[in-house]
């Protein structure tokens, strides 16, 4: 068999197992699987750095599937590859990551083969995609994070991190927003590391593009300071190798590669771009498609001898070949640099170092206090001084949001100084956060910033992160209404809500400075969660420890922060952040006119729910029914605290633009107005 008969064998192995898989699941996108199979075959036969048989090692090229609708197109490499299976602990299982019966079981419960691309659940995956446009943005991340740690950890003689970062996109993603962010930012920063894959096919689930895009991409990849070139036509591997060529002789721009390709059809009549492309062909369309390959009409899920073996020993042998000179490297990198190498395995097992929470800072009680967001800048700059691949930035927003590493070593992230860890996302905060996901994926510990209005703008990959279990970490500021002046589009309402509805994200909101400090702690020991830390503008009064409960206890999420005087209460006041303050004013007057109060500060709900009943049960007692939870936000999800006899004091309506003082004068949240509401409800002799 000549090579390129074996080559045509590979490719169209990858097409009949999509179109298997598709059609025996009776749902799924065949139509892009086939068109792009020899490009996946190209790419990954004569140029991806990739060791199946250790597909975690750190040098790894990266394959981002940005068409995650395309997910057959992977899980076929995957399989013919021999790629096996890793679990979350970074021990090898050995067994494969994906098996023909995994294929046969495409889109079913359980099977390693969901529908879109998932990271965690199948090995050889890179991020979880499906969102048009997210794994492209999550791709520049890896770039820069390949970036950064090259500068960080090479040396003259040991190369230890010069990998390339692979994305297939689709037209949808040239269409989204977040993928034209995230391309800006990549040729601003010349990351000639990264390389699209770009599948004009012309088509979308509508139909034509040209019903709503007709844009010059390419026109538009060159303004943004990429290299662009073009492959005529899909099949053809000689143009494509030298495209790729051409990404890896180009040292000052990532590159766009522009493949023209045609959906594949069944039959010439076959011109419903539905049936191609956003459903199964049917099985008579199936059989004609196999007929054109010259592939037996009625095999089905067929792998002819052969195939993985040439696999193997094409990408398989390079690889293995690569990450074994990469080992050796590393054992001799261990013994001349036996500090940065100890940092590297921890960083890749996402382990801190010792000693990294020795200079953080604590602060004595003060009446003035200090703001959130400012008692945070103090917390992160000790931090970052002991954990060096702490890096982040903000959108635009680093003056106001105090996220700026300060070290004179620390520096900025540019074109000229890779080696920088203060990141500038621009006005992008959709992009941030993808770009976030992308250098925690490459096990950097990301943080990004930006005012907790705009987390609007970066949830869809706030909640990739999430569904990923990446310990990003989100630092969100001017919390409330407390903005003030800037008036109801940048005062948050319903956005700690949202956050909250989001599985698997940890939010906190802190109280004071104290508190921020303790939730720095529990955010830099997260290995599978996300974090939103909420923090205000305005200064908090830093509470006097001394007369209420320690700050230690936020690591359980809600905690007694002041007993009633008689070590049981009457009245329960509940509360995050800087409306803590204010139910210790009201706390303090009530208890002189002999009320039995307890107050509760709830930094994080989510961390509060992981404690057990006893604990729960002993901050809230449940035959205290006379709760009032005070937040200023939406009180959406206090029911759960409060209970039917409850009040939650908070905001049901837009803000205002005005001086803080007027604001919380105008929307209640005064001590006044919480003696009040207790006041009228112990009236009513109710518990």
């Amino acid at each position: 068999m000549t090579i390129q008969r074996i080559d045509e064998q590979c490719i169209n192995t990858i097409r009949t197992l999509s179109m298997d898989a598709v059609q025996q699941a009776q749902s799924g996108h065949p139509g892009t699987a086939m068109a792009l199979a020899p490009v996946v075959y190209g790419l990954w036969q004569h140029f991806l750095r990739f060791d199946p048989q250790d597909p975690i090692w750190p040098n790894r090229d990266r394959f981002v599937l940005s068409i995650g609708h395309a997910s057959m197109l992977l899980y076929s490499l995957l399989h013919l590859c021999g790629v096996k299976a890793v679990n979350p602990q970074y021990e090898r299982v050995g067994k494969p990551a994906v098996t023909l019966d995994d294929i046969k079981q495409f889109r079913q419960l359980n099977s390693k083969c969901p529908g879109h691309p998932e990271y965690r659940w199948t090995t050889g995956v890179e991020t979880t995609t499906g969102p048009l446009g997210q794994g492209a943005a999550t791709s520049v991340g890896m770039a820069i994070a390949g970036r950064w740690m090259g500068t960080y950890f090479n040396r003259p003689e040991f190369q230890m991190i010069n990998y390339d970062v692979y994305a297939l996109c689709g037209d949808g993603c040239m269409m989204e927003g977040v993928t034209g962010e995230a391309a800006s930012l990549a040729g601003h920063l010349k990351l000639s590391n990264l390389c699209w894959i770009y599948d004009n096919n012309h088509i979308t689930i509508e139909g034509r593009t040209d019903l709503a895009f007709s844009e010059d991409v390419a026109a538009r990849f060159v303004a943004y300071g990429w290299t662009v070139t073009r492959v005529a036509n899909a099949n053809d591997l000689l143009l494509l190798d030298r495209a790729l060529t051409t990404f890896r002789e180009t040292q000052d721009r990532p590159t766009l590669i522009i493949v023209d390709s045609h959906i594949a059809y069944g039959s010439p009549h076959k011109q419903d771009s539905s049936a191609a492309h956003g459903e199964p062909l049917g099985e008579e369309e199936v059989r004609l498609a196999k007929r054109s390959y010259g592939w037996p009409e009625d095999a089905q899920f067929l792998v002819p001898a052969g195939v993985p073996e040439h696999f193997q020993h094409l990408m398989g042998t390079r690889g293995r070949m690569e990450r074994e000179q990469w080992m050796r490297r590393f054992a001799d990198y261990r013994q001349t640099y036996p500090e940065l190498a100890d940092a590297l395995s921890r960083m890749q097992h996402r382990e801190l170092p010792t000693g990294w929470d020795h200079d953080l800072p604590s602060f004595p009680a003060d009446s003035k206090g200090v703001a959130g967001r400012d008692a945070s800048a103090m917390v992160l700059n000790a931090l970052a001084g002991r954990v060096p691949w702490l890096i982040g930035g903000s959108a635009d927003l680093a003056p106001s949001t105090k996220t700026r590493l300060t070290a004179e070593e620390a520096g900025d992230f540019i074109p000229t100084n890779y080696g920088g860890r203060n990141l500038h996302f621009g006005v992008r905060e959709h992009a941030m956060a993808s770009i976030l996901n992308g250098l925690s994926l490459s096990k950097v510990r990301a943080f990004g910033s930006g005012f907790l209005i705009f987390s609007d703008y970066a949830k869809p990959a706030i909640r990739l992160s999430a569904i990923m279990e990446l310990p990003v970490i989100h630092v969100l500021t001017h919390d409330s209404i407390g903005v003030g002046e800037d008036g109801p589009t940048h005062q948050p309402i319903e956005q700690l809500a949202a956050l909250r509805a989001i599985p698997g994200l940890l939010v906190i909101r802190p109280a004071d400075a104290n508190e921020v400090v303790q939730a720095w702690r529990v955010i830099m020991r997260l290995h599978h969660e996300p974090a939103a830390l909420i923090l205000s503008r305005q200064a908090l009064p830093t509470l006097d420890r001394t007369k209420y409960a320690s700050a230690a206890s936020l690591d359980k999420g809600a905690y007694v922060l002041a007993e009633a005087p008689g070590g049981y209460p009457e009245v329960l006041l509940l509360a995050t952040g800087s409306e803590v303050a204010l139910c210790l004013a009201a706390y303090e007057r009530l208890t002189a006119d002999g009320v039995q109060v307890r107050v509760v500060s709830m930094p994080s709900w989510e961390l509060f729910e992981r404690q057990s009943q006893a604990y729960r049960d002993q901050v809230l007692p449940p035959d205290v029914t006379m709760r009032v939870s005070v937040e200023q936000a939406a009180t959406t999800g206090w029911d759960r605290y409060v209970g039917a006899a409850g009040i939650s004091i908070g905001m049901n309506t837009f803000g205002a633009s005005a001086p803080l003082k007027a604001l919380q004068k105008k929307f209640g949240f005064t001590p006044d107005r919480l003696l009040t509401v207790v006041q009228e409800r112990l009236a009513t002799g109710r518990r």
